[in-house]
């Protein structure tokens, strides 16, 4: 009985823990973040600038730590959680490791919203907006990645009022995609090659040019979308047993799956109109997770999913900046490149990923 006890006791402190490691290796990555760049700033620089008893020159390091790394690295922090919480929701509704933020053409809606103001369909009115009703380009980008893909949310949201089955949701949401990336494929075509270098840089993805403006309603939109993920945690919990169970005992799956596809649709159309496409995240950090915590309850691993994909967010910002060279790499390649042997080795190690389902 003591020895059972011991390890029910351990299974308990073993998620606080790792809240604890978690927490610590985000706050060091954080600053790690605005110390590493192409103009050289100590760590006791970037602790008096941030604590405001710091006597750097103004418009030198100051300006640089505010404007740029500060703001770059928060959105870091924000994209990782966004991508990764929407990875683990859209994981539990499938019951598929596969899953992911963007298995509902949900980023690719964001992206054919972009396209149709960066090429020539959208050019005249893009122009027009900018001109005309003072909304800068940045923010033009971000209004039409939102509207792009909230409307296939609200398409997909249409469907699964009619389609009660998961998996024909998740070829539905594939089909909507190849839909729009034919589409942005037509356009292409009749592009000519400025307008799609500058569809291409922002397909890469990008974590910087993010101003302080922006990145507030960055933040209050991927808390409403975590915050709804929180609400609906316990039935999470009970779709992993199983539609059929989760009825049981009381739970209107239908009204469930109508808010996972809401909160997935706010935490990635918001996420891919800040920073682009950023792929892999979301399906990578729930296995990460799940692995290191060894819990399948969501009121746990909500919050380490969140800390973990910030942590490998910022881990991937920081490789991506060149040493002594002003070139900032692809988010995108770096996200891949580092989550994917991570993932890999996850596999072989435990030799089966559907226990987690």
């Amino acid at each position: 009985m003591s020895g059972e006890r011991n390890h029910i006791e351990q299974s308990r402190r073993r998620p606080v823990q790792w809240f604890l490691v978690l927490f610590l290796v985000l706050v060091l990555l954080f600053f790690l973040d605005l110390i590493t760049g192409s103009v050289h700033i100590s760590f006791n620089e970037v602790i008096g600038i941030l604590s405001g008893s710091g006597h750097a020159p103004a418009g030198t390091s100051e300006k640089i730590i505010w404007l740029i790394r500060f703001p770059k690295a928060s959105a870091a922090v924000l994209a990782g959680s966004a991508l990764s919480v929407g990875g683990l929701l859209m994981q539990t509704m499938f019951r598929n490791p596969l899953a992911g933020p963007s298995v509902l053409g949900i980023t690719s809606g964001a992206s054919l919203g972009v396209a149709a103001v960066m090429l020539p369909a959208g050019g005249y009115s893009g122009i027009y907006m900018m001109n005309q009703l003072g909304v800068g380009q940045s923010w033009l980008i971000v209004m039409a990645s939102v509207l792009g893909a909230a409307l296939v949310m609200f398409i997909i949201l249409g469907v699964s009022l009619r389609i009660r089955d998961n998996v024909a949701l998740l070829i539905i949401g594939i089909m909507f995609g190849y839909l729009t990336v034919s589409i942005i494929s037509i356009w292409q075509y009749f592009s000519n090659p400025e307008q799609i270098q500058d569809y291409l840089m922002w397909t890469f993805g990008s974590l910087g040019g993010i101003s302080h403006s922006q990145l507030i309603i960055f933040s209050l939109t991927v808390l409403t979308g975590i915050l709804l993920s929180f609400l609906i945690s316990k039935p999470l919990n009970a779709l992993l047993l199983g539609d059929n169970y989760a009825n049981s005992i009381g739970i209107n799956t239908a009204a469930v799956r109508l808010l996972i596809i809401t909160g997935t649709s706010i935490l990635a159309g918001v996420t891919t109109g800040f920073t682009g496409p950023i792929a892999f995240v979301g399906i990578a950090v729930p296995h990460i997770t799940r692995n290191l915590i060894n819990q399948s309850d969501h009121r746990i691993l909500i919050p380490a999913t969140m800390l973990a994909g910030a942590a490998l967010m910022l881990i991937c910002d920081i490789l991506s900046q060149v040493p002594g060279s002003r070139m900032t790499l692809p988010i995108n390649a770096i996200t891949a490149l580092v989550g994917s042997p991570v993932v890999i080795w996850i596999i072989l190690k435990k030799r089966k990923i559907k226990s987690g389902f």
